[in-house]
């Protein structure tokens, strides 16, 4: 059983995904820092100095201390229900730019693959009836015309 355990493991698939697993992980961290600490905040400074991670809506006061609350934290501090629509955008525009970075690596792939060779016709179309006939025939075998 150990053997065969360790030659699924070994097996190029499972190797393979490991490392696109941890490569991930690694590709998600810098691109929440990308969006938190690079494109937010010119973003939020644009729109009049909005810090998008702490815009949330206000469901229901925490007992431990009244409303308003100045950030996500401090509400969550107070045990106040809220809705965090400012880290939800912040999350969007995470995937929004992880997708985009893994459709130009899969479009870069994709352009170093070689084109498969395009088959050879072994047939052509029959200038009287249009029915496929072998290349080499003389004549049709569907409406007998010269080919």
């Amino acid at each position: 059983m150990w053997k065969e355990f360790r030659a699924f493991l070994m097996r190029g698939n499972v190797v393979d995904l490991a490392v696109g697993i941890i490569i991930g992980g690694a590709f998600g961290t810098i691109v929440n820092s990308l969006v938190n600490d690079v494109v937010m905040p010119p973003i939020g400074l644009a729109l009049g100095k909005v810090d998008f991670s702490n815009l949330f809506l206000l469901l229901h006061g925490g007992p431990k201390a009244p409303p308003p609350y100045a950030s996500v934290a401090e509400a969550k501090a107070a045990g106040a229900v809220t809705i965090n629509y400012g880290l939800f955008i912040n999350s969007l525009i995470s995937f929004l730019i992880v997708g985009f970075a893994v459709f130009l690596i899969v479009r870069g792939v994709n352009r170093l693959q070689r084109p498969s060779a395009a088959a050879t016709p072994t047939t052509k179309p029959c200038p009287a009836c249009t029915l496929a006939i072998p290349l080499l025939a003389k004549r049709c075998p569907n409406c007998t015309s010269e080919v």
